[in-house]
């Protein structure tokens, strides 16, 4: 006998967010599904809608249209906040407690504390427990914000820009440890980040934002393999046209650059390369600026 799937870590269905004094929409006809397990890139430009995602995600907003799920749930709820972690980009925390307190605290909200995980994230930032949180440098804030999302024991770990700010080393210890804790737990994990290098080397599964819309989620492996970017003279676009999706070209003196999703044999001569997940990445948040195509379309004329 088979065992159910699981649900996806993360889905939406037509959702939609507009903030009121703003005007326009946030986030709008969102589809999407991100399957549990995965370690999940959101990525987009400033103003594409990703805090506004990770919040509705948390449970701190409610959609404007359509719907959310977490682990098969409504956020909000409370199946969804013993299971779901959120670290927001403020990382709300009391100035006053100390560090101590602040553990403590956890422990005393979440009935699946695991005391041993937080404190080993603090004392791997040499933060001393008895120092009040308001005192702390931004790196230590963090240190501590962190240790109170994984000592939750989430199943899945909501992150806006968490490790800004931290210095190199501190991130790829920080990052290190996610990945463990990550394997260990089969924890899902969402991270909103614009440090695309990062992304290339931890996550494998890519969502990306563009207006407040989707543009992409998938595989990252896939991502990788269905792109090209090819070179070659600049009378050749037209075999481009029809079969492929171009998602950037940009034309400089008789040389044609594109980077393309790949969809059957190439026509023409071209040099090919297959690109990194960051230059793919950077190729769909390109799309439509100056001197770059429109956001990548696919046409259905004959190749």
């Amino acid at each position: 006998m088979t065992e159910p799937e699981a649900p996806a870590a993360l889905c939406a269905t037509g959702l939609g967010f507009r903030y009121r004094r703003r005007g326009g929409w946030a986030l709008r006809d969102c589809e999407f599904t991100v399957p549990d397990g995965r370690i999940t890139a959101l990525v987009g430009r400033n103003g594409a809608g990703k805090s506004t995602l990770l919040h509705l995600a948390g449970g701190l907003l409610w959609p404007g249209s359509g719907e959310v799920r977490v682990l098969g749930t409504a956020p909000g709820t409370p199946e969804a906040r013993a299971r779901v972690a959120l670290l927001t980009q403020d990382k709300p925390l009391y100035p006053r407690f100390t560090v101590a307190d602040t553990l403590l605290m956890g422990e005393k909200l979440n009935s699946s504390w695991d005391r041993t995980a937080a404190e080993r994230i603090v004392r791997e930032g040499d933060i001393p427990l008895h120092a009040r949180v308001g005192e702390l440098s931004p790196g230590q804030r963090t240190r501590v914000a962190l240790a109170l999302a994984l000592g939750k024991q989430p199943e899945l770990l909501l992150l806006d820009e968490p490790l800004a700010d931290l210095d190199p080393v501190a991130r790829g210890d920080i990052m290190a440890g996610l990945l463990a804790e990550a394997a260990e737990r089969r924890m899902s994990i969402v991270l909103s980040s614009h440090v695309l290098p990062e992304i290339e080397e931890t996550c494998d599964w890519v969502l990306v934002l563009r207006d407040g819309r989707v543009e992409l989620s998938e595989d990252a492996e896939a991502l990788r393999e269905s792109h090209t970017v090819l070179t070659g003279p600049a009378d050749q676009d037209g075999a481009l046209t029809g079969q492929h999706t171009i998602v950037r070209r940009r034309t400089t003196g008789r040389q044609l650059t594109a980077l393309i999703r790949q969809h059957g044999p190439l026509r023409g001569d071209w040099h090919v390369e297959r690109p990194r997940l960051e230059n793919i990445l950077i190729g769909y948040l390109q799309a439509g600026d100056p001197g770059h195509s429109a956001p990548a379309e696919r046409t259905e004329a004959a190749a």
